[in-house]
């Protein structure tokens, strides 16, 4: 299972590398819409396109709207998705125990059935430990019944390890969902968390160096995002405690998913 997952997670982040440019719509002819990233220069909110409206109503979140202007309180929401560990996402709880931060981690069935004491680590360690689903499928080319059960099945492993709840924000593996899945992820009770900010962090066999990941997350900052960053990779290990420091010096804290999606 392992082998399998890992392959999928492989595939999907590939094929976002390749169009992760801008914040848009990408609909298939079967309706499926791929979340990418839009850089802003100014270090302004990205702006959804008009189509993609559609998640307001969806319980989908991507960005604080509260914290729009740069007058207003800086914050910034650190999310991992974490499908498997390498040795840099002990790493990466490492730091975030140093600097007292808590982020929010999507994780997949996989990390509990192979780390189980990782996971056991981020409950404890006060951070949300949220669902992208079981195996990593595309929810825009399964039935509604797998879709449930690839949530349920992720829920209930969690809940049999760690005697708690999962904390109820969703992101779909490879960015892609139709109206048809989100609305099937809301009436389980989830919100469904993309993200304003990503870089290409998922290739272990390809890298970016330190300066140039530093540079990049920097030159695209901005209040209110939410910053998706990938545990497993190397580059991330190195540079998070510098830039935790960073931003704390800059005036930014860091909020929880709690906060972005109150009511």
């Amino acid at each position: 299972m392992f082998v399998r997952t890992w392959l999928r997670m492989i595939t999907g982040c590939c094929i976002l590398l390749a169009i992760c440019t801008i914040l848009c719509i990408n609909a298939s002819a079967s309706g499926a819409i791929g979340w990418y990233c839009k850089r802003s220069a100014d270090h302004t909110q990205p702006v959804l396109d008009a189509d993609l409206a559609i998640i307001d109503d969806l319980d989908g979140y991507y960005v604080d709207r509260k914290h729009s202007e740069p007058n207003q309180d800086k914050v910034i929401y650190l999310t991992f998705d974490a499908g498997y560990e390498n040795g840099n996402v002990s790493k990466i709880l490492d730091v975030l125990a140093d600097q007292q931060v808590r982020g929010a981690f999507f994780i997949l069935e996989n990390l509990i059935e192979r780390n189980p004491e990782l996971v056991t680590r981020m409950a404890n360690e006060g951070h949300l430990v949220c669902n992208h689903t079981s195996t990593h499928k595309n929810i825009t080319k399964i039935p509604q019944s797998e879709l449930t059960r690839e949530i349920t099945d992720l829920e209930t492993a969690y809940r049999n390890l760690t005697g708690r709840q999962m904390a109820k924000y969703f992101r779909p593996p490879e960015g892609t969902f139709d109206q048809e899945s989100l609305m099937h992820v809301k009436n389980l009770g989830y919100k469904t968390v993309f993200w304003s900010f990503a870089y290409a962090d998922w290739d272990n066999a390809h890298q970016m160096s330190a300066q140039s990941a530093m540079k990049k997350i920097m030159e695209n900052l901005h209040n209110g995002e939410v910053m998706l960053l990938h545990p497993t990779s190397a580059t991330n290990a190195e540079i998070l405690q510098d830039l935790i420091v960073e931003l704390k010096r800059m005036g930014y804290r860091f909020g929880t998913l709690d906060e972005l999606c109150e009511e």
